[in-house]
């Protein structure tokens, strides 16, 4: 597992938080942990296949998932996730993560992504914990939404 594979994905979700939602995200500490599913968080998994394989997953709390969407949909008070609230945040997730490819593939390392996958239960994920290369972005006033890196 190698650090240089976050970085793309820390400048892009940056560059994507900023101007989506107009607050530029501050990073945390990058740690490796072991990724455990919680309830009442939304996870947006993304898939990587290439020369590099393994999955990017975004967590964010139920209430964070919620204040971006809300800046998403233009200030428009968000109160529950709906299949448009679905769209949206796994959409932030694509964005980020395209252009994290892009960002890849300008350092050499080609990759491609899956389509963003919503999961809104750990459960119902059916994904197992495992130990993840984790940086969470700080956003003023909205919460973290936490990166986590598992490549195979």
């Amino acid at each position: 597992m190698k650090a240089e594979y976050i970085n793309p994905f820390l400048e892009s979700a940056k560059t994507v938080i900023e101007q989506m939602v107009m607050i530029r995200p501050s990073t945390g500490q990058l740690t490796v942990k072991e990724v455990k599913f919680v309830e009442k968080y939304v996870w947006i998994q993304i898939g990587m296949t290439g020369q590099v394989s393994g999955d990017i997953v975004f967590g964010l709390s139920e209430e964070v998932a919620l204040k971006i969407i809300s800046a998403m949909m233009g200030g428009f008070v968000i109160t529950e996730i709906d299949e448009m609230g679905s769209s949206a945040i796994a959409e932030l997730g694509n964005m980020i993560s395209g252009n994290a490819s892009t960002l890849l593939s300008n350092q050499g390392v080609h990759v491609d992504i899956t389509p963003p996958v919503l999961m809104r239960s750990a459960e119902a994920a059916g994904f197992k914990a495992q130990k993840a290369l984790t940086v969470p972005l700080i956003m003023e006033g909205i919460g973290e939404l936490d990166i986590q890196v598992l490549i195979a």
